[in-house]
């Protein structure tokens, strides 16, 4: 070992650089973050061979004056924190200082700036960290930074770029990101002199959702649920894909705390289980969520490139993430809303504003004649004799008969059925023009909803083992299982601790009863010690309910008289949920009278 010595400021950047230089999207990141906390309106992003030869980022923002010039480059120079109390409510996207002194020390950089209020501009060079004088330039207000030939004194760390496509499509998906996060910002991308993207800034809501529809796809606003919601401090807006609109790959995901872009374990789990009875295995959610919250409550201090957060109430966090998302998806009642074909000049998001706001839903206050039916098929004749308790299964009240609208304004959101197809599909007519649903699908996720209501409403009855069993489990999870065991109790789940690593399972929900009590446990206390609660049980509870659902539908080949295909749609259209079935297929879909003109080419 040599002697403890102190390292030149050079050295100290180029380590600065290898945690927050990870490739060229991590400059365009650092510096696009500094025009949006410069208050820029319009901001210009010019890329040369995927970054390494030219990054160029210009904005219009307040500009650096003259004399501040050089502590722009400095190490921990910022002019966004002064104190530990601003460092504990950080409100801009970048705090720490280290970003443009990293980026000078590993390629040759410039920075040209006029200030707000200063008649001229000024540029300053840094070429292997070591800074030149200021000097007279021409520059509207507003700042550009140039850095070329990145990593061109760490021969190493150029190694490692991919190829140009590759490096460019990071920075593509970089400024979609920061696109979606500033809606009221210009933004514009060029690739080797091409234009390749502008974002005009968004004047209202109906233009940032245009601009949601250029990141995430133009189906995406007739496929997606508005959602605005506060509550406990806490405020959640933007946009979620309906369960239909699923995914093959997470990778339209996008969660905005305070508006900085962040990977959260707590906020993926709420998303996940909020659409955990909705969503079909394997298929991933698309949204764009905003969450606002005080800065006091969360810590964006925890990683150098600030891609995570950690916030001071996650159980706060996480139950109001959930409850928020997960009672707007219990409103997606088939015919409510959105349309699954709609037109792309017609296509706009349902808004899920609160649980007591008109907007939030509720059953559709047709005329009686429409809304008093009851569907009374299928329950009977399946073999649902040992829970016919939990369907809570009464006298059944006379189909609604077919009857047509006397207008649009009378026609109820599925219409009236005209005809069943192979008898598993049925048809229907409505003001938009053409209903298809399918009936097992469809009958299957209200038999769902009916046994989940039926269990809600009744004493959840659990069941002794006959001989306890003892789990080994980690300390945290034992500690878990000691502080929640009231809670667990209360849906049937008895555990004591009985030892530091070690837990005995006494009781368990009589519907589990086969379940694999050892895995349930430890799945429960894994969740309860990382997270403060855990859904397990319910999760396991809805799966069996879900079996017995499939089974107590309707099956495809039964024929259906027009007052039972009726009594389906009203069904459907009271059910949440409804616009899926269990498994996160689609129940229904419309072909609108434009669609249908279409496929007849009529009026060419």
């Amino acid at each position: 070992m040599t002697a403890i010595r102190l390292l030149p400021p050079a050295l100290i950047n180029q380590i600065a650089a290898g945690e927050v230089i990870e490739r060229p999207s991590s400059v365009v990141k650092e510096l696009v973050e500094n025009s949006l906390d410069a208050g820029a309106r319009r901001i210009e992003v010019d890329i040369e061979a995927g970054g390494a030869r030219l990054i160029r980022v210009r904005d219009d923002g307040g500009g650096i004056p003259v004399d501040e010039l050089p502590l722009a480059v400095a190490s921990h120079a910022t002019s966004k924190i002064g104190s530990f109390d601003d460092l504990e409510h950080v409100a801009s996207m970048g705090f720490r200082g280290e970003a443009l002194a990293s980026v000078s020390s590993v390629s040759r950089f410039a920075l040209t700036s006029r200030a707000s209020g200063e008649e001229a501009a000024f540029r300053i060079e840094v070429d292997g960290g070591k800074l030149q004088a200021a000097r007279p330039a021409q520059h509207p207000q507003g700042t550009s930074v140039e850095i070329r030939d990145l990593f061109y004194n760490v021969p190493a760390r150029r190694k490692f770029m991919r190829a140009e496509r590759t490096e460019f499509a990071h920075i593509d998906d970089l400024l979609k990101s920061l696109a979606l996060a500033r809606d009221g910002v210009e933004f514009r991308l060029s690739h080797n002199g091409k234009p390749v993207r502008i974002w005009k800034a968004a004047s209202d809501e109906r233009a940032a959702l245009q601009r949601v529809a250029e990141v995430l796809g133009e189906e995406f606003p007739a496929q997606s649920l508005r959602i605005d919601h506060a509550a406990a401090g806490l405020h959640l807006s933007g946009w979620v894909g309906l369960p239909t609109a699923s995914r093959a790959q997470a990778d339209s995901q996008y969660f905005y705390v305070n508006g900085r872009l962040v990977r959260d374990r707590i906020v993926a789990h709420a998303v996940r289980q909020a659409y955990a009875d909705v969503l079909f295995h394997g298929r991933h959610a698309a949204f764009v969520l905003y969450l606002q919250l005080d800065p006091a409550g969360v810590d964006v201090n925890v990683h150098p490139a600030k891609h995570e957060v950690r916030f001071r109430e996650q159980r706060l966090v996480h139950d109001f993430l959930f409850r928020t998302l997960h009672e707007a998806l219990a409103q997606t009642r088939a015919g409510l809303g959105t349309l699954p074909t709609a037109e792309p000049e017609l296509a706009t998001a349902m808004t899920y504003a609160s649980p007591a706001t008109p907007s939030g839903g509720g059953a559709p206050a047709w005329p009686s004649q429409f809304s008093q039916s009851r569907l009374s098929l299928g329950v009977r004749d399946a073999p649902l004799a040992g829970y016919a308790a939990l369907l809570g299964d009464g006298p059944s009240m006379p189909a609604a008969p077919s009857m047509p609208a006397a207008d649009d304004s009378e026609t109820p959101p599925l219409g009236f059925a005209i005809a069943q197809l192979k008898s598993i599909f049925v048809l229907a007519e409505n003001a938009h023009g053409l209903v298809l649903v399918d009936m097992h699908a469809a009958h299957e996720r209200i038999t769902y909803e009916k046994l989940k209501s039926g269990r809600a409403s009744s004493n959840l009855r659990s069941q002794m083992l006959l001989v306890p069993l003892s789990i080994a489990v980690s300390a945290k999870e034992a500690a878990a299982a000691e502080e929640h065991a009231d809670a667990l109790a209360e849906w049937g789940l008895e555990l004591s601790r009985s030892g530091p690593s070690t837990v005995v399972v006494r009781r368990i929900p009589a519907l589990l009863e086969g379940a694999d009590v050892g895995q349930l446990s430890r799945d429960v206390l894994s969740e309860l010690a990382q997270h403060g609660s855990s859904r397990r049980l319910r999760e396991l509870e809805n799966e069996l309910l879900s079996t017995m659902a499939c089974h107590g539908s309707v099956r495809a080949g039964r024929r259906l008289s027009v007052p039972e295909m009726n009594a389906l749609l009203r069904e459907m259209e009271a059910t949440e949920r409804s616009g899926q079935c269990n498994h996160g297929r689609p129940t229904w879909t419309q072909l609108s009278l434009a669609e249908l003109d279409r496929l007849f080419m009529r009026g060419r």
